[in-house]
């Protein structure tokens, strides 16, 4: 846990900045963003690797920022990883651009560049530059065709897709 925990503190310490041509989405509501979405696919990273059925919760804090539970499991472990974090919006609450952090002073850029406006039911996330992408979804399972179009888009972004790790949330841990 205390890896966990230091990984996610080092690879993101102190990188606000958000990667160049990714603009944050604008009208953000985070009443509706609050709650649990299911990590679909990730670019791979040491505090998640080897990671199934991964989540992020986010709920509000007292002083107005954004507590953040990401849990998944390791099969190698045979045991659950967590980790909380807290986060607050770089600029405006209605832009998508958070800094988060899991430990201490050190925060992390969280840029919600695409969301489906409508339902609140995707979201593509970035952090500080293009070595960090997820796509997260209100449901553990995503349309295929939606899933397809999602990674085109963050293709033609720059992101290296085809290192995507899809991630599995089918059956029950052991």
């Amino acid at each position: 846990m205390k890896y966990f925990l230091l990984s996610i503190t080092l690879l993101l310490a102190s990188c606000t900045g958000m990667p160049e041509n990714i603009k944050p989405v604008a009208q953000f509501e985070l009443p509706r963003y609050l709650g649990t979405w299911y990590e679909i696919a990730r670019l791979d990273h040491s505090f998640e690797r080897g990671l199934s059925h991964v989540t992020a919760n986010y709920t509000l804090r007292d002083d107005g920022g954004v507590k953040v539970i990401n849990r998944g499991y390791s099969q190698e472990d045979q045991a659950w990883k967590e980790a909380e974090g807290k986060a607050y919006f770089v600029d405006t609450p209605d832009i998508g651009y958070l800094k988060v952090s899991f430990f201490g002073p050190f925060y992390g850029s969280y840029v919600v560049f695409e969301l489906d406006k409508e339902n609140y039911h995707y979201a593509l996330i970035s952090g500080p530059d293009k070595d960090y992408f997820w796509i997260l979804a209100r449901q553990p399972q995503m349309d295929p065709a939606l899933l397809q179009r999602l990674i085109a888009q963050a293709k033609s972004l720059g992101f290296a897709t085809e290192k995507l790790i899809i991630v599995n949330h089918s059956g029950t841990p052991q």
